[in-house]
């Protein structure tokens, strides 16, 4: 018998992460290798664990994340998106809960592209008189 999951889609600057979510005690592994040994940082942790500690799922689900592109804070923010995409699933009714917290939006700040003329987005080039 196929075991139940759920799966989300989360999205940061150019990180893209692909979330299941299977019913179990509580362990998160993100691209084979436990959370704590992926992210150093506990900040990260945090963020990557907040849809879950948010609803009480914390103990209940087992997070299954395959994340690519960006750098950790980007991926970071992305695997929180997609937790909180199949958390959705899961159960319709965390909803309220999710989106009065920010979890369903999409962080849409990205780089600006560097413009011709000039050294990046914005920097103008050195002036010069002569």
């Amino acid at each position: 018998m196929a075991q139940v999951q759920y799966a989300g889609t989360g999205r940061r600057k150019t990180s893209v992460a692909r979330v299941r979510i299977v019913p179990g005690e509580g362990k998160v592994v993100i691209n084979n290798r436990p959370l704590t040994e992926y992210f150093g940082k506990k900040t990260l942790e945090m963020i990557v664990k907040q849809p879950l500690v948010l609803t009480n799922t914390e103990g209940r689900f087992d997070v299954l994340a395959k994340v690519m592109g960006g750098g950790i804070t980007g991926q970071a923010g992305a695997v929180r998106l997609g937790i909180a995409r199949a958390l959705l699933k899961a159960d319709a009714g965390l909803r309220p809960l999710l989106k009065r917290a920010g979890f369903l939006t999409r962080d849409p700040r990205m780089k600006e592209r560097k413009k011709y003329g000039l050294k990046g987005a914005r920097r103008a080039p050195q002036f010069s008189k002569r």
